[in-house]
């Protein structure tokens, strides 16, 4: 009698414990299943980590990658007034208004360029970078 008395306790035991590590599971599933499916992360917060680094995957992008991901479709047929790459208009530019005001201009926006054109998650490094590719591709 003794030893199934010391079995059904011991069965109980083993049932109560899966059931608690159960709840505790589908607690944890539920949790993360109604999580947000984002973040808002603003400049200079880094409780979200490096928000550059986040949209890049990891790190920081060459002015090529940002040149051919979201600068060429303007820059490449002056659309709007735009610069082209590969002509003589960014070594104008250059010599008229430095490349510290070119960048102002790119992250602020000029004239049909918004601000940071079409590139929203550039960091100010980035967009220097960009331009400093698309000058280098027009000398």
């Amino acid at each position: 009698m003794k030893t199934l008395f010391a079995k059904a306790s011991a069965a109980l035991g083993v049932l109560a414990l899966s059931l608690s590590i159960h709840a505790a599971t589908s607690e944890d599933a539920i949790i993360e299943r109604i999580m947000p499916i984002g973040k808002v992360c603003l400049q200079g917060d880094d409780s979200c980590g490096s928000a550059a680094a986040a949209a890049a995957g990891g790190g920081a992008r060459t002015g090529e990658e940002i040149v051919a991901a979201k600068c060429a479709g303007c820059h490449n047929a002056g659309v709007l007034g735009a610069p082209k790459t590969g002509t003589g208009e960014w070594a104008a530019r250059l010599n008229d208004k430095g490349l510290d005001m070119l960048v102002t201009n790119a992250i602020n926006g000029i004239n049909s360029m918004p601000p940071r054109g079409t590139c929203g998650d550039c960091s100010d490094d980035e967009i220097k970078s960009a331009i400093e590719e698309m000058i280098a591709k027009s000398q």
